[in-house]
């Protein structure tokens, strides 16, 4: 059996270094926002390269709190991908602005800067591009047009900690990045987790008032705020994982090298296919084939796990049938969302592993 994901040997590396920050945290006595959320706000902030870190409570309201923290709401237009996750949409819609999606790249996942510059109205705001799979957007055609129109970049950074734009790191690159710590992502916690990176230090302060209630002193409130902190156990276990982050996005990296070469020359298989001046992080390895099914299928049959990121797109989801997007609205992300499959990848997984699954792929293709 190889899992699509295998999350319990994280915890077999690294136990007694996650053992004993349990027991330090346990034996300090303090589990919210204390020395542990300090301690890793500051060397994340350090690993991304960005003068602020601010540890919330998970992905979605990292990137929902970064447009509250620029007063972006109703009447303000935010430029997404069509071809994303929903939690990127679901933050725009929480503060009551508007989504203009954008269709991807033909040759990749990530958003287009060309079609970005065709969705810019006197009523943007901001752009959310998303680093999909672990492979960063076209972050400096996006930051250009974003200066020219005097626009906020919020990095949805979420599969991508520690991917690079010519040699700079995702979270660093925009007006702000919006991390998920999700157990699946390149360094998760054992639970639920987030954060925002910038270097706006207003942003930053207003971040820290407003993922406490609205409060920077106990029992006096500044603003209306929200109940959105990095606890201190998680961010005790994510100081340690991040220690180990830039040698495990490197076994990914290898692993998607011996995919590449395995599975070269099948016909019907689309491959990724990787920017010169990226450094992607290889959060999932991603095909596309017209026989998924098929390949799902046998896949199963073999003992492969496998999954599809995303089989419906944000606009044809129910949640979103109030926009009137009907299917044919961005034709390039239902494609995708017909075409996927992401094949197992992990820092734990074996090349024999990759090789068994690439001769299962290439016997069903």
């Amino acid at each position: 059996m190889i899992p699509f994901l295998d999350l319990k040997s994280a915890y077999a590396e690294l136990k007694p270094e996650l053992d004993a920050a349990y027991a330090r945290v346990m034996e300090s006595g303090w589990f919210v926002l204390g020395k542990e959320v300090d301690a890793f706000e500051q060397e994340y902030a350090a690993f991304c390269g960005t003068r602020h870190c601010i540890g919330l409570g998970n992905g979605l309201e990292a990137l929902e709190l970064v447009l509250r923290g620029w007063n972006i709401g109703a009447g303000d237009e935010v430029i997404v991908p069509s071809n994303t996750y929903i939690a990127t949409w679901l933050a725009v819609t929480a503060v009551g602005a508007t989504v203009v999606p954008v269709e991807p790249t033909p040759a990749g996942p990530n958003i287009d800067p060309d079609r970005i510059a065709a969705a810019i109205t006197p009523r943007t705001r901001a752009i959310m591009p998303v680093h999909l799979y672990g492979e960063p957007a076209d972050m400096d055609a996006i930051m250009a047009l974003a200066d020219r129109h005097g626009l906020k970049v919020i990095e949805d950074v979420a599969q991508a900690q520690g991917a690079k734009v010519r040699g700079r790191r995702a979270g660093a690159l925009g007006h702000a990045g919006a991390h998920s710590f999700f157990p699946t992502k390149n360094i998760g916690a054992f639970g639920d987790g987030g954060a925002v990176t910038t270097d706006d230090a207003a942003l930053a302060d207003r971040l820290r008032a407003l993922r406490n209630y609205g409060s920077k002193v106990k029992y006096v409130n500044i603003e209306r705020g929200y109940n959105s902190r990095l606890d201190e156990m998680q961010a005790a276990f994510l100081r340690v994982k991040l220690e180990k982050l830039d040698d495990w996005n490197e076994r990914r990296r290898v692993l998607a090298a011996r995919y590449d070469d395995r599975l070269a020359g099948i016909a019907s298989l689309g491959l990724p296919r990787v920017p010169q001046w990226a450094e992607p992080v290889w959060h999932l390895y991603v095909v596309r084939t017209k026989n998924r099914a098929e390949l799902v299928k046998a896949l199963d049959a073999a003992g492969i796990g496998s999954l599809i990121h995303y089989p419906i797109p944000p606009h044809l989801q129910q949640a979103y049938a109030d926009l009137g997007l009907p299917r044919g609205s961005f034709p390039l992300a239902e494609t995708l969302a017909e075409t996927v499959l992401s094949l197992p990848i992990g820092p734990h997984m074996s090349l024999d592993s990759i090789n068994a699954v690439a001769a299962a792929v290439r016997r069903a293709s």
